[in-house]
Parts: C-alpha cells; structure tokens; sequence
C-alpha cells in the first residue's frame, strides 16, 4: 500500500483514501471565504437531468445522434480543493463515479504523452499515416494529419468511424453540404471534433498495441493511488484487431455514450500530477516536455466561429486550447479571475480540474454551470486574502 509522504518539499497523498487533510487556515486559506465559494458551488448546479439519457434525447434532431456507448445517471454538485496538496475542502459525494464527458480527452492526451515518452511517437509533427496502417490516414487529405494536428483539433481528418462520419459533429453550414463539405488543409482550421477525437483513440491504441484503459492504469492512476473504481467506456462497435486480439477503443467523451467514468477524488490525484508537472513523488510519470506541449496555445483565428460543449465561444479565445481538453488561461480570456498560468481541464456538465500552479491549487468541481466558473474560481482565490 503506497503510504503518505513529501518528496523535495511536497506533500503527496498515500493510497486511494489516504489524504492528510488541513485547516484552510493552516495553509493560508480564510474559512468563511472557501466555504462562502462552496455554498456558491451548489446554487450554480447544471439545469442538466440527473437522468444522461434525457439530456441525449435532446440531441435527436442531430444528424446520426444514436447512442452508441453506455450512459449514467449523473450525481449532484460536488468537489475538492486542494493547497499544497493537502485537501482543505471537500463537498457532496466525491467518491461517486460519474460521466465526465470531454475530460476524457486531457487523459487520452496523457496516453499519448505516454507514447511519446517512450519514443512510440517520436515526433508529435510526423504524419500518423506513417505510424497507422489501417486505412484512416491514406487518402490524399488524410495522409497529410500529423499527431500534433490530431491533438489540437486542427487536423480536419475526413471519414466515418464507428458509423459517424466526420461531419456529424457540430456541423456547420447548409445542411445539404455537409456530407461534401469543403475540406481545411490540415493545420489551419480549428473545429471542435469528437469524431476525430476518436480516431485519435485508435491511433494510439494500434501504436501501443493493447487497449488505452490499461495504458492509463498502468503508468498513471495506479501510480499515484487513484481508486480501482474508475472505468473508460468504448461504444458497442467501436472493435478493431491489433496483433491478432480483439480489442476495444474507448471514447475521447460521452457525446454518443461511454467516455471515462471516474470520482471527483481521482479527478484531484491527476490535476495534482499536472500541478508538479508530471511528477509523483520520486517518479517522473510524465515528461515535464510534454506538460509543456500540451499547455502551448494552438494558435490564433483558426476558426470563425467555435462551439464548446454547446456554447458559442469568441475565436481569439481558441488562443486557450492546448492539446484535447488543456484550457489555457492565455491573455485571461476563458477566466479573467485567475492567473494567466492557470488552466483546466473541461467537460459538459461541467466538470472542471483547474490547475493553478502560481497559488499551487487544485480544484475540482462536477455539475455546475459553466458560464459561473469564473465568479467560482474567483471567489476561492478570495479566500487566499
């Protein structure tokens, strides 16, 4: 059993349960402030069902809008805050697995850094099509998506996967196009994707050669104690062989069902390794490189227009979205509350790991409305004085 220890002057918990709480006064914290942000937490609860499959209901009148992976019932607002390390605050039912959407993508992002640290990619700028021969990377278009392209949704891969074509998600444009829409040299447009997100799932695991729920558990959660309840969900068809072996690609999210379930308690034991930049106690569990990559802007004016889980978003915020689901505070245009450093990891819900390493803070929050993650964030960084 992984017991509690510090490691360089940092605070890492033990195993699953084991975490030293403290007084949010003992780590610089005003109580009446953090607890005030907690009561705001639960007035801000998502007008999202408890029951998923009502809320996928809604989404008939999209085209192919089938659910293809398993769904849960959500539970209500819940969270930790973390300092130091040490949880000062915690509210609701931490330890319920639930759906939690597009943060799926900042672990299947993890995978890939994986990849990528063991020289499986070597280059994030090699074309995949060189790594993958399956089919999805060979047409003229496609041969061209490079990993990198992939990571920031600026590849504008074109095809059908799991019975969704590309264009399904978020269409754009006259219906009557969409099926022929124009295609974006790969790089130089952003669109939100979760059809491509999911290529991106069986890249990763054709090139590891064994399914991505044992990638993960194997070199990140099980290392840094997160609890065996977690569990990455795939779709009914989602089958591919690799080596012989029928294996299962999961989800980068729940928009058609699966995606990662998991506790708000593991969701802190990962922000947490984000916070010390890949590192768990003595072990470098992810390369402080590619915590730099994935934390680098895409880049400007990639699109028109964008739709972030539903809501509409100003282009020069794309300036924040790293790779998969790493928001970046860059400018402060996704939280102009909080440092310019700090960023989250985001999913409809919402569920939120915000990573702030100038006030060394992880907080996690499940089930509130977006738009108020702001007036949330701002009010605990309050209680810091």
């Amino acid at each position: 059993m992984m017991s509690e220890t510090t490691v360089d002057g940092c605070y890492y918990p033990g195993h699953w349960m084991q975490w030293e709480r403290k007084a949010p006064e003992e780590v610089g914290m005003n109580p009446d402030v953090l607890r005030g942000a907690i009561e705001f937490s639960r007035e801000i609860e998502t007008e999202l069902p408890r029951d998923l499959a009502l809320e996928a209901a809604l989404k008939l009148e999209e085209p192919y809008s089938e659910m293809i992976g398993p769904l849960k019932e959500r539970g209500g607002v819940n969270g930790l805050v973390l300092r130091h390390g040490y949880v000062v605050a915690e509210w609701g039912e931490t330890d319920r697995v639930d759906m939690t959407f597009s943060v799926t993508k900042s672990y299947l992002s993890t995978v890939a850094g994986l990849a990528f640290d063991r020289g499986l990619i070597r280059d994030v700028h090699d074309r995949v099509g060189d790594y993958v021969k399956d089919g999805g990377f060979e047409s003229p278009h496609n041969r061209q998506i490079t990993w990198h392209q992939l990571l920031n949704q600026t590849s504008d891969w074109s095809g059908t996967l799991w019975g969704k074509p590309d264009w399904v998600d978020r269409p754009e444009g006259d219906p009557m196009s969409w099926p022929d829409r124009k295609l974006n040299a790969p790089g130089t447009h952003w669109k939100y994707n979760d059809v491509r997100v999911n290529r991106l799932a069986l890249a990763l695991m054709r090139i590891w050669r064994r399914p991505l729920p044992q990638v993960l558990r194997e070199y990140i959660m099980d290392p840094i104690g997160a609890s065996p309840t977690w569990e990455w969900h795939g779709y009914e068809n989602s089958w591919a062989v690799v080596d012989g072996i029928r294996m299962q690609s999961v989800s980068g999210g729940g928009h058609w069902g699966g995606g990662l379930w998991i506790t708000a308690r593991d969701h802190a034991r990962f922000g947490y390794l984000c916070l010390r930049g890949g590192r768990w106690k003595d072990q470098q569990l992810l390369s402080e490189k590619w915590i730099q990559m994935a934390r680098t802007p895409t880049g400007t004016r990639l699109c028109d227009e964008s739709v972030y889980e539903g809501q509409s978003m100003p282009a020069e915020c794309q300036i924040g979205y790293g790779y998969m689901n790493w928001m970046l505070n860059t400018q402060k245009h996704l939280l102009p509350s909080a440092p310019e450093s700090s960023y989250f990891h985001a999913g409809k819900g919402a569920n939120i790991i915000w990573v702030d390493p100038e006030h060394d803070l992880v907080v996690v929050v499940r089930w509130i409305n977006r738009d108020q993650l702001d007036s949330l964030v701002g009010r605990i960084l309050e209680s810091l004085g």
